[in-house]
């Protein structure tokens, strides 16, 4: 997946992204309050998160295996990443319930797993491998796993 140019120049805070719409399904991630357009997952990569999260529903609760949820990390200014799959804990999955947007805040227990589908090109790479599995560590998130599937290994942090 890489990254497209910010629709918008201004930094946003955390506050400002959760209420931001641009009135269409473009998905962003929050990057030192920045905008980052992701752009769509090819269908490789939807394959293998697809694929992942039927396994996963074998043996968790079907509902504490999900993608389209947000986690709110730490940096220099505010960051959101979006996550191909996710996987809660019993205190994340009960801290987002009656939530309007799916969006694990800082204030919030973090999951048990993050999975990231490395999609080709060096930006992705580096975000996938150095700035997320730094994130997620800081975040205190149990486990960070990295599918990559132009060297088809996973890598577990």
């Amino acid at each position: 997946m890489s990254q497209a140019a910010s629709p918008k120049t201004e930094l946003l805070t955390f506050a400002e992204y959760l209420a931001y719409d641009d009135g269409t399904d473009t998905r962003y991630e929050l990057v030192d309050g920045e905008l980052v357009e992701m752009p769509p997952e090819s269908d490789e990569n939807l394959g293998i998160a697809r694929k992942l999260l039927l396994e996963l529903i074998q043996h968790l609760p079907a509902e504490w295996v999900v993608w389209g949820t947000e986690i709110e990390v730490t940096g220099q200014r505010a960051r959101c990443r979006l996550p191909d799959l996710l996987v809660h804990t019993e205190a994340s999955k009960a801290a987002l319930a009656g939530s309007r947007r799916a969006t694990i805040t800082c204030d919030m227990p973090p999951p048990a797993l993050v999975i990231e589908v490395v999609s080709p090109g060096q930006k992705t790479w580096d975000r996938d491998y150095r700035y997320k599995r730094t994130e997620y560590a800081a975040r205190e998130i149990a486990e960070y796993w990295i599918v990559d599937p132009e060297t088809k290994q996973v890598t577990v942090c």
